[in-house]
């Protein structure tokens, strides 16, 4: 589990979603459900969720369902980020 709080998450996750779709992302808009994401774009936000908020996870108990949207992407974080270098 991490100290970052939930808006400094979110704020990663809404920049790196961005990012990786090419525009800002819609209020209750899906990514991976809906398509505008796929697997390899999930292994994409995780390493720059990681750069942005300098921590590691642990990719094996994740499942691209974790990050189907900005919601799920902060309990993930929360869930299965430590600190980089742990």
């Amino acid at each position: 589990m991490t100290n970052l709080d939930d808006a400094t998450i979110r704020q990663a996750a809404m920049e790196s979603v961005g990012g990786l779709i090419g525009r800002p992302l819609k209020k209750g808009e899906t990514l991976i459900s809906s398509g505008l994401i796929d697997s390899l774009s999930v292994l994409r936000l995780i390493g720059d969720l990681e750069k942005r908020l300098a921590v590691k996870m642990h990719t094996a108990a994740l499942q691209p369902d974790d990050f189907d949207d900005i919601d799920l992407i902060v309990t993930t974080v929360q869930r299965a980020a430590r600190p980089a270098g742990n």
